[in-house]
């Protein structure tokens, strides 16, 4: 059973990433679902290297957590490590530079929190792998994308955001209409998706050492 699902959650992440990454694809700017900022010619630049930094951390990072594969494949495991962690150093530091050119505060700090904590629960885990102390580098590890993956639960959960929205209104839709929903959805999701992440591997990890 945790095998299937297990299979289920790559599935659903590397389709979700597929759906997040598709408009950037072309490098065209005109299909940027993010508001470019005119005053900052490489805003689109910095955003989609970010992105791309990002999909290597998730993909690299899918496998280091499958005991067989770290056992069997020790080379591998460090070269994907390296790789996960060089492209979060990268992506986390242009996410800072895109915190300051968000749409308004609450999504510039839901990006700067983001990129800071991802930022320090990397290097935790770099800096424990180093001096050989496997235990806590497999737990910040863990810290780590936990983070990294708020780039999929942020958006799997709209769906309930957008219920949660309708239920607290009266089912009804503001003033604004449907984009005035999805616009407020949109300054929390990554909150939402932060939070729930953090709250599952802090969950998991005392649960183990029960």
């Amino acid at each position: 059973m945790s095998k299937k699902l297990g299979i289920i959650s790559i599935i659903i992440i590397i389709a979700v990433a597929i759906v997040a990454i598709f408009p950037y694809v072309t490098l065209d700017p005109a299909n940027s679902r993010v508001s470019l900022d005119v005053n900052f010619p490489l805003h689109y630049i910095v955003l989609t290297s970010h992105i791309a930094l990002a999909l290597v951390a998730l993909i690299s990072g899918l496998f280091q957590f499958h005991a067989r594969f770290r056992t069997n494949y020790p080379a591998w495991h460090r070269a994907l490590g390296r790789i996960y962690i060089f492209s979060i150093m990268l992506s986390g530091c242009l996410g800072v530079v895109l915190s300051f050119y968000a749409e308004n505060f609450t999504k510039a700090m839901a990006f700067l929190v983001l990129s800071v904590l991802w930022l320090i629960t990397t290097w935790n885990g770099f800096r424990f792998a180093v001096k050989g102390q496997l235990a806590q580098h497999r737990i910040w590890m863990m810290r780590s994308y936990a983070i990294t993956l708020v780039a999929v639960s942020a958006r799997i959960i709209v769906p309930i955001c957008i219920l949660l929205y309708l239920a607290m209104h009266g089912f009804h839709l503001p003033e604004g209409g449907r984009e005035q929903m999805v616009a407020e959805i949109l300054n929390i999701n990554v909150w939402f998706g932060l939070i729930i992440n953090l709250v599952v591997v802090e969950w998991y990890l005392l649960r183990s050492k029960k």
